[in-house]
């Protein structure tokens, strides 16, 4: 079966390994010539550490990264209230939460893209996909043409994929959340992820190696964009009124640092997630908000399950049925959660009710893909 992947970011490159080691002749494409990737870094759930485990790059992430256990929850002075589990069942092989640095994560992937032997063009974007009962026929943007038996759009929440098959889904909307982030060393008291709830935003910490840590502060806000020259004031006016380590943090930011600030977009687009021989994987399907730091994990499990139904169905359209019954419940339930999260965040509810949704996606999330 000759695929194409559009995109290779996480969920392309996933895709890539997971169908070239089942000996499938599979090639990415990569609008981004530079093939950058942008963001601090990113929390890992339990579940999305056993799907790299699965994808072989868990030792990588571990060695690279940070993989430990547990969410410590605090109060807005910085005392510790209570810890939320992450655990994960033994036969799993993994911790039960972790983080790493984006460009690490890029970094590890796409050595196993290139050891896999999966080719990457970069700088080139489809132009034009036309379908037919035998294959696909794909236009390229550097004025070459191929055929596939078939399409896999991994091309991020923007995806131009979608657009072409599903011209009247529905556009990304912003929650009413941003995110910032920057990155700072790890005090050597930080040995997991750390909430700071009850103050005017959802602060927090995440370690992404044995030094570094990242401190996000999701913000119920009505401005999507910021001017890049306030971003400082800004930021230290937001955590005024927190203390303990968050008040270091602060009070260490200087127009120096590297600030990074993002609005939280989502769309809903119901399964199934392909026509014919087209489909789509990971945000180009179903974006999610960070509050379960599950996006990745089933961008990745995606992959993983995609290559599982190619190689058990003797026909696209069969593995891509099988593929959305597999999915469909999974992935809504991580974006409904983390929806649901988000939406607690914002009213400002009790730190117990915004936690309680999270253990219980959590623990069903640790069920097998």
């Amino acid at each position: 079966m000759k695929t194409l992947v559009v995109g290779a970011g996480i969920a392309g490159m996933s895709l890539g390994i997971a169908l070239a080691r089942r000996g499938v002749d599979v090639e990415l494409v990569e609008i981004d010539p530079l093939w950058r990737v942008y963001g601090a870094g990113i929390t890992i759930a339990g579940p999305t550490l056993r799907a790299f485990n699965e994808l072989g790059i868990y030792r990588e992430v571990a060695e690279q990264g940070y993989v430990g256990h547990g969410i410590r929850v605090c109060s807005v002075a910085g005392e510790a209230l209570w810890d939320v589990p992450t655990p994960m069942p033994a036969e799993a092989g993994v911790e039960g939460c972790g983080g790493i640095l984006r460009p690490v994560l890029h970094r590890i992937l796409s050595a196993k893209v290139h050891e896999a032997g999966v080719p990457v063009q970069l700088g080139v974007s489809v132009l034009s996909l036309e379908q037919d009962a035998d294959g696909v026929d794909v236009a390229f943007s550097d004025e070459t043409n191929g055929r596939f038996d078939l399409v896999i759009g991994a091309d991020g929440i923007y995806s131009r994929t979608r657009s072409q098959i599903f011209p009247d889904a529905p556009a990304p909307y912003y929650t009413g959340q941003s995110v910032w982030r920057i990155l700072t060393d790890r005090p050597s008291t930080i040995d997991r992820r750390h909430y700071f709830l009850g103050g005017p935003a959802k602060v927090g910490f995440t370690p992404v190696s044995a030094t570094q840590m990242y401190l996000f502060v999701a913000e119920r806000t009505d401005q999507e964009v910021r001017d890049a020259s306030q971003l400082q004031r800004e930021l230290v006016t937001l955590l005024a009124s927190y203390g303990g380590i968050v008040a270091d943090i602060r009070d260490a930011v200087t127009s120096e640092t590297e600030i990074v600030f993002r609005p939280l977009e989502i769309f809903r687009l119901p399964a199934p997630w392909h026509v014919n021989r087209v489909a789509l994987i990971g945000d180009a399907a179903h974006p999610t908000t960070p509050q379960l730091a599950s996006g990745a994990g089933i961008a990745v499990e995606d992959a993983l399950v995609l290559a599982e139904e190619i190689e058990r169905h003797p026909t696209v359209a069969s593995a891509l049925a099988a593929f959305s019954s597999r999915r469909e419940e999974r992935c809504r339930l991580v974006v409904e959660s983390s929806i649901e999260i988000g939406r607690l965040e914002q009213l400002g509810a009790p730190p117990r009710e915004q936690t309680a949704i999270a253990e219980a996606a959590l623990a069903k999330l640790v069920e097998p893909i």
